[in-house]
């Protein structure tokens, strides 16, 4: 598929190196409330690196939602610029958006987003349906994800009929079965008890050793502390970017 850019890359300078996955530059988010402006995002600038496991981290209304929902082409900025895999994905289309969001960034949602009464293996093949995969080759690679997840055995299971943590694994198949340049959590814990929790960790560390590049949106500093980098966010700007390891 050939994206449309609204407009040519500008300036040359902000073009991401080799290596960078997610590049945002001064990136704004901007509400109108009724003659206020609210700056949800204040000037927003840092990389992620591909193979990056990272984590932005802040309290509630300190913009961490706003950023994730920009980073995974939920929504667009007011100013600014985001690239994503080579990309300027800030000033494209709601169809072209959507093309980048099934192609690039798997997501992990809190509350699973399943479907009730569909299987786990009709559940991770939807996103190979949108990008129009054959029906043989949907179900050999959403089989492939429910095995890397350790849940091969549970492919005709219903949500109904899942443990909560497995549910998560079932989401976590979705979101890996294009294999997207993206794993984008958010709160991948907080539908979960504390050992339950630990072990959809325990599978995110996996998975990143196994090469892929993680972002976590989190306010808690245990979840946000299993990856190597957290970005801590607070009133709309980056107040601290520490790298653990």
């Amino acid at each position: 598929m050939e994206l449309g850019l609204a407009s040519s890359p500008s300036p040359a300078w902000s073009m991401p190196a080799d290596g960078v996955l997610i590049r945002t530059v001064d990136l704004w988010k901007t509400y109108e409330m009724g003659d206020v402006q609210v700056h949800a995002l204040s000037g927003v600038s840092f990389e992620i690196r591909r193979g990056e496991y990272a984590a932005i981290m802040g309290p509630s209304g300190s913009g961490k939602s706003t950023l994730m929902n920009l980073i995974g082409c939920l929504d667009t900025p007011t100013r600014g610029e985001y690239w994503l895999n080579g990309q300027l994905v800030s000033d494209l289309s709601d169809d072209d958006l959507a093309y980048i969001r099934n192609r690039e960034i798997g997501f992990v949602f809190q509350t699973f987003n399943l479907l009730g009464r569909a299987t786990a293996l009709h559940n991770v093949e939807l996103p190979l349906i949108y990008s129009g995969a054959s029906a043989e080759e949907r179900l050999a690679r959403a089989r492939e994800a429910l095995d890397r997840v350790e849940l091969g055995e549970r492919v005709h299971h219903k949500p109904s009929e899942l443990s909560g943590g497995q549910r998560q694994r079932v989401a976590i198949a979705r979101a890996l079965v294009n294999n997207p340049s993206l794993l984008l959590a958010d709160e991948p814990t907080g539908n979960l008890d504390t050992a339950t929790g630990l072990e959809i960790m325990a599978l995110f560390d996996r998975l990143h050793q196994g090469g892929n590049t993680i972002l976590l949106v989190t306010h808690e500093h245990d979840i946000a502390a299993r990856a190597h980098r957290v970005i801590h966010i607070r009133d709309g700007k980056i107040d601290r970017d520490d790298r653990i390891r």
